[in-house]
């Protein structure tokens, strides 16, 4: 009797029960119905958040969102994620994006959207993510961003010293794999879209030159090695001494001796871009100060023939001397400001390199320490040069070879430079015809500038004329063919006009 007492109990409750959670879930339902109606969806969704919030049990992991670009500019975080996680792939990643431009000598990898990376930092495992979502106003692009998670009581480490690991080793990265790029204001675009930088626009750099094929006397080869290398260690030896982190090469010699290449090799061995400026391009002080702005760090600026400046400046002088109004022109003060003056600190990591082909020429306030802190005469082949162009282009030593020590001699009588040296051991491969060729080379050189001498002793100095024509007798004498000879006579053809009934010589 008790034990079925029991079980009519047990039912009734059950029932009970049952009828309770349908009558609640009912009114729950009709809650639902009528909050839909007359609360707005953005009050419901701040409300159910608020209530997430609350009963969420808290999580023990931080997560950093990295987004790709701040504002307008690109995040430096973001750039260096991306290659510093391309060294980080793992066997079982399953989607991976590949791609390589024309220029390029390696695959780039990086992984795809939704795929994640687990890193180790000292004892803390890290875990990256990219997330890749539609832009939200129209025309806006795909958002890319990294999310960087861990556990938040590690938080102090990730950002001091993490992050900066991160930044470093892609600094490592890039540079490796770095190509070097030739700036110019007249080049109308750039390998690389995005790698246009103001008025500039740039190619690849693949210059062959480097130290080790430089014609040049070894120890000064070394000071100039040495010397860049002093500079690049001294970051914070120039923030001691209050000075802009920069460097000035003046490099000066005849044409043909290199100064090109030694610029070429300088920017192989840093791995700098160059930034060819040519003054006659640039029309104002301003301007000028623009177009260096848009420089960028770890960069050579190139200002060939610095001596012809002088023409540039005198634009504005000859303005005034012809009563017009005044404008604004480039300026020999502007040139020492970006130089040397305040706007010379607007970056790190510079080189400054000025070439002529007289330095005499050129303006003594360019020419003093701070603004052409190294002098490089840029002289004409010496025997050390000669031997390592042999050895470059015959793949031939001095050892046991008849025609060095005459040519050693000869060199240091006869001014040739290395490019006509080259220029004579290019012409055949052959290595004893070659060196054959230039000792008769050398030989006529050695005649041509005595002869010149001693009409220039026994004459006093030599008109420009008669100096001209010498040269040109002298480059008749040089050529060997029928061919180039006609060439000479139909440039010399060139210089002459008609006046009246007789020819008149265009003065050089």
């Amino acid at each position: 009797m008790a034990s079925m007492f029991s079980l009519s109990e047990i039912s009734k409750t059950s029932s009970t029960l049952f009828s309770a959670y349908a009558s609640f879930a009912g009114s729950m339902m009709l809650v639902r119905s009528m909050a839909n109606e007359l609360i707005p969806h953005q009050l419901r969704s701040y409300l159910f958040s608020t209530f997430r919030y609350f009963f969420t049990p808290l999580s023990p992991d931080l997560t950093l969102a990295i987004d790709e670009k701040c504002g307008m500019t690109k995040n430096q975080v973001y750039e260096a994620a991306e290659l510093y996680l391309s060294t980080k792939i793992s066997p079982k990643t399953e989607r991976l994006k590949v791609s390589k431009t024309r220029k390029q000598k390696h695959f780039t990898i990086a992984i795809e959207n939704g795929e994640t990376i687990v890193d180790q930092f000292e004892d803390v495992k890290l875990t990256w993510r990219l997330v890749c979502t539609e832009g939200q106003k129209p025309h806006s692009g795909e958002k890319r961003l990294f999310e960087l998670s861990f556990n938040k009581k590690h938080r102090e480490k990730i950002l001091g010293f993490y992050l900066p690991y991160v930044l470093v080793k892609a600094e490592e990265i890039r540079n490796q794999d770095r190509m070097i790029k030739l700036y110019s204001r007249q080049c109308p675009f750039s390998d690389d879209d995005d790698d246009r930088r103001g008025s500039w626009g740039s190619i690849i750099l693949e210059h062959p030159a480097t130290f080790d094929t430089l014609a040049m006397d070894p120890d000064l080869k070394k000071m100039i090695i040495d010397d860049l290398e002093r500079f690049l260690g001294r970051k914070e030896y120039y923030k001691k001494v209050g000075k802009a982190w920069k460097r000035g090469y003046l490099l000066f010699g005849p044409p043909g001796t290199g100064k090109s290449s030694l610029v070429a090799a300088m920017a192989n061995y840093l791995k700098f871009d160059i930034y060819d400026l040519g003054l006659s391009s640039v029309r104002s002080d301003a301007e000028l100060r623009r177009t260096l702005l848009s420089t960028s760090n770890r960069s050579i600026l190139l200002i060939e023939d610095i001596d012809c400046s002088s023409e540039v400046l005198g634009r504005q002088v000859g303005k005034k001397n012809k009563e017009e109004p005044a404008k604004s022109g480039l300026t020999l003060s502007g040139i020492l400001n970006c130089i040397d003056g305040l706007w010379s600190s607007c970056g790190d990591e510079r080189i400054i390199v000025f070439t002529t082909n007289y330095k005499d020429r050129i303006d003594p306030a360019l020419l003093r320490p701070g603004r052409m802190d190294m002098h490089i005469n840029m002289s004409y082949c010496t025997p050390d040069g000669f031997k390592l162009l042999a050895s470059n282009y015959l793949n031939i030593s001095s050892k046991h070879n008849p025609f060095f020590g005459e040519i050693d001699g000869l060199l240091k009588s006869a001014e040739a430079t290395p490019a006509e040296v080259a220029e004579e051991l290019m012409k055949t491969d052959d290595a004893d015809v070659a060196l054959q060729g230039l000792v008769s080379f050398l030989k006529r050189k050695r005649d041509e500038d005595n002869e010149t001498k001693n009409k220039a002793t026994d004459g006093g100095e030599v008109p420009p004329s008669i100096r001209r024509l010498n040269e040109i007798v002298s480059r008749f004498k040089r050529l060997k063919t029928d061919g180039d000879k006609r060439k000479i006579m139909t440039t010399k053809s060139k210089r002459m006009v008609k006046g009246g009934s007789r020819l008149r010589r265009i003065p050089y």
